[in-house]
């Protein structure tokens, strides 16, 4: 597999690499996650969490969560999407006004939340990761958390009909909005991209981060295959990095799918039919695609900047969020599998490829703040120090 060199600042510092270039972060773990909910669980076994007046509640399994409840809180920031009909606008936080030209914006961090829809809450990992920079850091980037709501959340927060909503899900494969366009997922990532291309409005920018997590990390994954936002971002002299941290799944630029043997075969299509059309492969591709060929999209992909960012901890074949459909299970049996397999599907492909690079985070479970926050998350999303090996 070849070393894949990401862009300037996956940075310098005393993690290790296996002989494929695919790196471990050995930063130290903060006492928590999945050790401290493991040692929570056996003192409530002895009986003792009583004794300090904590309760055992963490041992209980996963909570079911299918992201159809509505949201708690709908971001404030609106942003008009051209959709050749009636207007529709996306939901969204920006941390400055960006109707106005901001010199000094030097990095922009673009995060996509998950299932649950919770844009606020991602856009608060970034921030706090920003902190820890100080205040020039903080000054010198802006953050953009868009928020793919669903219907649910347009009638219990009582919004406006123009906002976009989209089927529970469904954009994190790029699909189009309920309404009140037709607007693809990856047609409001488009008007995202073409603000932060504005040289006008952002004289200094020089670097764009798109992050997602889970169901924003999928959404993440296929736009930057098929993004014609990051064209422009780039034509703008914009340095484009993409942050994959534990998606469920991915876009497959070809049939074969892991073997189980560490390779990779094709699996027969009665058993799964359709594994390979859109959003796991390029069959039956969206209106977004009409008239582009496949070989172009892995072409792009091949050749954007990605960092697969991947919990070590995160491969339960049965926690509740993960997509279990046959076409996913094809690709792995957990997120940390899938996420393997397909950076050494597109490495086979790709033999010289240079711009992907494939990180673990010890003790790391589906969680976005453990990955983000991590010292590998904070190089991905801010250049830090301390994620590549001296």
């Amino acid at each position: 597999m070849a070393t894949a060199e990401p862009g300037a600042g996956i940075g310098a510092g005393g993690d290790s690499q296996r002989p494929d270039g695919v790196f471990f972060s050995n930063e130290l773990i903060p006492f928590g996650g999945a050790a401290v909910r493991t040692i929570r669980c056996l003192l409530a076994a002895l009986g003792w969490l009583a004794l300090v007046g904590a309760s055992g509640a963490a041992c209980a399994g996963p909570k079911e969560d299918t992201g159809r409840r509505a949201v708690r809180t709908v971001v404030a920031g609106r942003l008009d999407v051209p959709a050749g009909g009636p207007r529709a606008f996306l939901a969204l936080h920006v941390s400055a006004d960006w109707t106005r030209p901001l010199p000094g914006i030097r990095r922009a961090v673009v995060v996509l939340h998950g299932r649950l829809r919770n844009a606020d809450t991602y856009r608060r990992i970034v921030e706090a990761v920003l902190a820890e920079g100080g205040p020039a850091a903080m000054a010198a980037t802006l953050v953009v958390a868009p928020q793919f709501l669903a219907p649910v959340d347009a009638a219990a927060n009582a919004l406006p009909a123009e906002i976009l909503r989209w089927a529970p899900d469904s954009w994190q494969a790029g699909a189009e909005a309920d309404g009140p366009a037709p607007v693809s997922a990856f047609e409001a990532l488009d008007a995202v991209m073409a603000r932060l291309a504005d040289r006008a409005l952002f004289p200094d920018l020089a670097a764009v981060v798109i992050a997602g997590h889970s169901g924003g990390a999928q959404l993440a994954q296929r736009y930057a295959a098929v993004g014609r936002g990051l064209d422009r971002l780039e034509a703008a002299g914009r340095q484009v990095r993409t942050v994959l941290a534990n998606p469920g799944s991915y876009l497959y630029f070809g049939p074969e799918r892991p073997d189980g043997a560490g390779g990779f075969a094709l699996p027969p299509r009665e058993a799964c039919p359709g594994y390979d059309t859109w959003r796991y492969g390029l069959g039956d591709p969206p209106r977004y695609l009409d008239g582009v060929p496949p070989g172009r999209i892995e072409a792009a992909y091949a050749g954007r900047q990605v960092v697969y960012l991947l919990g070590a901890e995160d491969r339960d074949p049965e926690h509740h969020s993960l997509d279990r459909s046959c076409a996913a299970r094809l690709q792995g049996p957990h997120r940390l599998a899938r996420g393997w397999a397909f950076y050494r599907h597109l490495a086979a492909r790709h033999p010289r490829l240079s711009t992907h690079r494939l990180i673990e985070v010890p003790g790391a479970e589906h969680d976005a703040r453990e990955v983000l926050t991590s010292v590998c998350g904070r190089a991905a999303l801010m250049d830090r120090a301390g994620c590549t090996p001296e």
